[in-house]
């Protein structure tokens, strides 16, 4: 990249100088530099500390964009399924979860989930067990988790935003079991991505009306009634206590979006 310095005056308008470096724009005490961007490059002197810097980390974000779509490229009609690490193995919820991935399997649909413990592994556990595909996305964090055992096909990712895009992609349909903040923030992300028409025919299940019940009430009684989203929003949400129910919203949605395409 080649870097300039300009003083533009075009149009009469006075700007100060400014250094081009490739895109950026220098203005001011930004635009002196004692060396160019190549002679950074060639010189192996001085601090290594540029390994943890924002341009280096952004070849790291295009590594792990580049290493999910490879690994998921060939993967089938999926459906993401999204619930509370913390789920134990002898809670009703886990048997639920291994129920909904078999119907899954069943009804030809991998299971994706974020590859953990408690409700996620009794998906991909569900899954497995019917002979589906097993997907799981795993995200580094301080307290170790790594990949459930009944996960088949594993990524896992270092930056959040990378493992969401993977959930969305590669997914026909969201269904949450209940869960925690994790839950919570991939739900209102996909509900946001379908109301502003970045996804289309991608159906958001909530399944527990037990858990999930206050959560709607609220939206309808207090969102809804206040302006803040209309009564097509609403319909984005399906409430459920039926898995045939679920997964029957899941492959209407699905033939939705092949009778388009």
């Amino acid at each position: 990249m080649t870097e300039v310095t300009r003083n533009n005056t075009d149009n009469g308008d006075e700007r100060p100088p400014e250094r081009h470096r490739g895109p950026v724009v220098l203005r001011r005490g930004r635009q002196s530099e004692d060396s160019t961007t190549d002679q950074r490059l060639l010189d192996s002197r001085g601090p290594s500390d540029w390994v943890h810097t924002d341009p280096w980390r952004v070849l790291r974000i295009q590594a792990e964009f580049v290493e999910g779509f490879g690994a998921l490229a060939e993967v089938p009609r999926a459906v993401t399924v999204f619930g509370s690490a913390r789920t134990p193995r002898d809670h009703p919820e886990y048997q639920l979860g291994r129920q909904i991935g078999a119907a899954l399997a069943g009804a030809g649909f991998a299971a994706i989930t974020g590859g953990g413990p408690g409700a996620m592994e009794a998906v991909n556990r569900g899954a497995s067990e019917a002979g589906g595909l097993s997907i799981g996305l795993g995200i580094e964090l301080p307290f170790e988790q790594g990949l459930n055992p009944w996960v088949d096909l594993g990524v896992n990712f270092r930056y959040f935003f990378t493992r969401k895009t993977m959930f969305v992609k590669y997914a026909q349909a969201f269904i949450c079991l209940p869960g925690g903040f994790g839950t919570l923030d991939e739900l209102f992300e996909a509900l946001t991505l379908v109301q502003t028409k970045k996804v289309t025919k991608f159906p958001v299940v909530l399944f527990g009306s037990a858990y999930w019940g206050g959560l709607y009430e609220w939206v309808r009684d207090t969102v809804l009634s206040e302006g803040k989203i209309n009564e097509r929003d609403m319909a984005l949400l399906h409430v459920t206590d039926d898995i045939d129910d679920a997964i029957g919203v899941v492959q209407e949605a699905y033939k939705a979006w092949e009778d388009t395409h």
